[in-house]
């Protein structure tokens, strides 16, 4: 293994993690409502959208970055519909004590698929990745497959530890937040997201 490209892909794979958007704020959210677990998996679902579009960029798939390009409309408005129908459920959530239906409504599978296909469907996400993979793969390009693996394992394991590290720190303070501020954030968290949705919406008509 190439470790110093490991290393440059584990940190490319932070820093696309870190920046608080929908994704850092449903997996905030979802720790604080149902604890560490579903958090974590709720972030390892963007981990892995993340790996899919880092190997379509470090494996220079072109037939597959113009489709994705060409597709970026239809995405960006399943994703802002994604959005805002969660943004809607969280606005509409029963009170944060009723435990039973709290773990009901996310189960570790339906945490990570949703999150999975929400990063999916953010049309910047493989944009930013073909960009940063051509460069970063410039002085690989003879290395075959193996760099390849190596860039896609880095941005996999760098998103990943984001997840685990903001997981682990929401769930910190979970227990010490009562039933009444545990609701007010679901309902501010369930406003924000119905604005990012109507953000995004107004950048595709804006174009």
């Amino acid at each position: 293994m190439d470790f110093p490209l490991f290393l440059k892909a584990l940190v490319i794979g932070l820093s696309i993690a870190a920046p608080v958007g929908p994704i850092g704020l449903l997996c905030i959210q979802r720790t604080l409502a149902h604890g560490r677990t579903i958090g974590f998996l709720s972030g390892l679902g963007a981990a892995l959208a993340d790996a899919c579009y880092g190997a379509i960029g470090a494996f220079g798939v072109s037939a597959v970055v113009s489709t994705m390009v060409a597709a970026r409309v239809p995405l960006a408005l399943g994703g802002a519909a994604f959005l805002a129908w969660m943004g809607v459920q969280l606005l509409r959530a029963p009170a944060a004590t009723q435990a039973r239906a709290a773990e009901d409504a996310a189960t570790p599978v339906k945490a990570l698929l949703s999150v999975f296909v929400l990063t999916l469907a953010n049309p910047m996400t493989i944009l930013s990745f073909v960009a940063v993979f051509a460069s970063l793969g410039s002085g690989h390009v003879g290395s075959g497959s193996g760099a390849a693996l190596t860039m896609v394992m880095g941005v996999f394991l760098g998103s990943a530890l984001w997840w685990l590290g903001l997981s682990c720190i929401v769930s910190m303070v979970r227990h010490k937040l009562g039933a009444r501020v545990l609701q007010g954030i679901n309902k501010l968290s369930g406003a924000l997201l119905l604005g990012f949705a109507v953000f995004q919406l107004s950048t595709l008509l804006s174009r």
